[in-house]
């Protein structure tokens, strides 16, 4: 997979290397420009935004000014930002996929019971991308809600969901991540990534303690659809010095396997 976006593409119509004619290259530069906002950048110059959507000053001057007419972005003298309008492009997914709206009930009560905050996230690349948070309390030094991204590899949600992959797609998804540790625990090695899948895969759960972040462990259960095939996962979250690994998953892993087993049903039903 190439590492240049294809926003970063060069704009001349001579350009040696383009997309098919099926490939809308200014709205892949307009969906760059978007993405270039973020917790790091909430405001962004002109300049600002060219260099981080890896566009021209003209290009990004365009799109910029094209949100603005559609309400995506607002100006203040040489900032640009993003507007509430933007949340109904994430809010459009959300709605379109009813497994959201049949966990979420589920995960509330879930946590009600356990007093643990639960999340659900699906695959995309090689992050987990964050559909539902129903937080307990704050546990995290990373404020997490929905649309938040984080590394598959070392989280067990992502785990969950890597697990669920044919083997060969799973190795391959690992080898091209950049698997960046994130504390001293955080294992990077593929083969031994792969041999943690095959366990996840075995026990129909994943643990990872302490490496996406020091002292936190995280426990999650796979979410599946009618045809078996592993579609989200959803996870209970607590710090390590309140909750051990082992005691963990004595005391939680049995009530977030009933809650993910009656989010399956549903989904069944709804099939």
């Amino acid at each position: 997979m190439s590492d240049q976006s294809p926003a970063a593409a060069d704009e001349s119509p001579s350009a040696a290397s383009r997309p098919g004619d099926a490939f809308v290259q200014s709205f892949a530069r307009g969906l760059a420009v978007l993405r270039s906002f973020g917790a790091d950048a909430p405001a962004q110059t002109l300049t600002g935004a060219a260099e981080r959507s890896g566009l021209t000053r003209a290009g990004a001057r365009r799109i910029l000014l094209t949100l603005q007419q559609l309400g995506y972005v607002e100006a203040e003298g040489r900032l640009f930002r993003l507007t509430p309008r933007v949340m109904e492009l994430g809010f459009a997914y959300l709605s379109s996929q009813p497994v959201w709206h049949l966990a979420q009930p589920v995960m509330e009560e879930l946590v009600q019971d356990i007093h643990e905050s639960s999340s659900a996230a699906v695959l995309d690349g090689d992050d987990i991308v964050y559909v539902l948070r129903v937080p307990a309390k704050k546990i995290m030094a990373i404020s997490l809600g929905p649309g938040s991204r984080l590394p598959a590899f070392c989280t067990a949600m992502g785990r969950v969901l890597l697990a669920g992959l044919p083997e060969t797609e799973r190795r391959a998804r690992l080898a091209r991540a950049p698997r960046m540790a994130r504390t001293a625990r955080t294992v990077t090695d593929i083969d031994a990534l792969m041999a943690l899948l095959d366990d996840v895969r075995r026990d129909g759960h994943a643990l990872v303690h302490g490496e996406l972040e020091e002292g936190l462990v995280s426990m999650a259960a796979p979410i599946v659809n009618r045809s078996g095939r592993v579609v989200a996962a959803i996870n209970v979250s607590a710090q390590d010095q309140r909750m051990p690994p082992d005691q963990m998953r004595k005391r939680l892993l049995p009530r977030l396997l009933e809650s993910a087993a009656s989010i399956n049903t549903l989904m069944r039903m709804q099939d």
